[in-house]
């Protein structure tokens, strides 16, 4: 008997002593945890366009709870992409709202106009005081991501808006903006644009002093659509890291918006980071192919119905029927983040996606809420819970502070002067 129970008890210790398989992470685990962890952090959202362009800047009787039901039938305008509800269930931690004005302004329109969409940003953020937070800092939205709430930045799009003035700039910045694209989609005075004529090869000497101030003060320098002269010649005079807000990979789609293979490969000696777009035509050649080929029906059809305009819509609308659009999908817009990890490194990337500045949305992600379903992409690709924590917010908290300590270090230069132009 006793050494039947001796027998049962090394046998009972050496069952112990077994380890139990862990339990493997599903791909919707994997990605909760790393947002959980590390909410997203977005470089550019349009939010503020849209309050300019349907309610001219008026937020009386908005309601940012829920803005499911802003579509208009009457003028065609969809339903906003963007609100509390859906930011929350996006896991979105924090957001650069963009403070964009049209490239059309006179630059002098485009100081005053701008003012105006930091002030209604403001107020916007200051009516939802327990779901957002105004943060200027790496600091603030540490902070706000703490209690909670959903860190608020401003970043300028289109570097017309600073009326060829670096004490325009340096007010900006004081006004608590933190990038400033360096153009939109027209070539300005002193900066090449991706999508319009190049006329400076890049910067010209005036572009390079506003990169170095925009380094000196603290404020990022963004380089999403700009040409690719001028991505090289900003990355040649950077000291701090650049980030690009929201452009892909031009390798997967060839869109000149986005950043070329040459561009990516620096990236790993500035620091930057480019944050992944989800405008369809940027992520999917075969929306943008389509994009072109209506364009190209368009023009057809109204130099061949020149005098019966209404014709020529009509047979627009039935070439569009016969020919519909594709829709980018969710695993291309992975494969950009995929691209710029191959060629930058892990460290480069984040998301950018451009929610509310365009007309249709890439297929799994239709608004704000759809973030959780890019990571379950790519841990289903077999990236890490760490690799998505830089991802979501991480390699962007790193590329604020890199810039910061920057500043900080050069506080004691003097500003860099530009004279006055009227």
């Amino acid at each position: 008997m006793r050494s039947l129970f001796l027998r049962s008890l090394v046998l009972s210790t050496a069952l112990a002593g077994l380890s139990v398989p862990a339990h493997a992470a599903t791909p919707e685990e994997t990605a909760a945890a790393a947002l959980k962890a590390a909410p997203v952090w977005d470089g550019h959202n349009d939010v503020p366009e849209q309050l300019r362009g349907r309610r001219n800047d008026v937020i009386a009787g908005f309601d940012f709870r829920d803005t499911t039901n802003t579509a208009d039938p009457a003028t065609g305008e969809q339903a906003m992409h963007t609100d509390l509800t859906r930011l929350r269930k996006g896991k979105v931690g924090a957001q650069f709202w963009s403070v964009y004005v049209s490239a059309n302004l006179t630059e002098q329109q485009a100081v005053q106009a701008v003012m105006e969409q930091i002030d209604v940003t403001k107020r916007l953020v200051a009516a939802y005081p327990a779901d957002l937070q105004f943060a200027t800092s790496s600091t603030e939205v540490q902070q706000a991501m703490k209690a909670g709430r959903i860190a608020s930045l401003m970043g300028m799009e289109g570097g017309y808006a600073i009326g060829s003035s670096l004490g325009v700039l340096r007010q900006f910045h004081a006004l608590g903006v933190r990038y400033m694209t360096l153009t939109h989609v027209k070539t300005i005075g002193w900066a090449d644009s991706a999508t319009d004529a190049p006329q400076h090869g890049g910067l010209t000497d005036f572009g390079k002093d506003v990169v170095r101030e925009m380094q000196r003060i603290g404020m990022l320098v963004d380089l999403s659509h700009v040409s690719e002269d001028t991505m090289m010649d900003a990355l040649d005079v950077a000291r701090a890291p650049v980030i690009f807000s929201h452009s892909g990979a031009r390798a997967i789609a060839h869109h000149p918006r986005n950043v070329p293979d040459a561009v990516l490969a620096r990236l790993k000696d500035n620091g930057g980071i480019v944050m992944a777009v989800t405008l369809p035509a940027y992520v999917s050649d075969r929306v943008r192919e389509w994009d072109l080929a209506r364009t190209a029906q368009r023009a057809r059809l109204q130099a061949l119905h020149i005098a019966d305009p209404k014709r020529a819509a009509a047979e627009l609308a039935a070439w569009v029927k016969d020919n519909p659009a594709p829709r980018a999908t969710l695993g291309e817009l992975a494969d950009h983040v995929e691209h710029i990890i191959k060629v930058a490194g892990i460290d480069h990337v984040g998301l950018g996606a451009d929610f509310d500045g365009m007309e249709s949305t890439t297929e799994g992600l239709p608004d704000v809420s759809g973030y959780p379903a890019l990571f379950v992409e790519l841990a289903r690709r077999g990236h890490s819970q760490a690799d998505l924590e830089k991802i979501a917010s991480g390699n962007m908290m790193r590329v604020l502070k890199a810039a910061e300590a920057y500043a900080a270090a050069h506080r004691a230069d003097p500003p860099i002067e530009s004279k006055t132009t009227f």
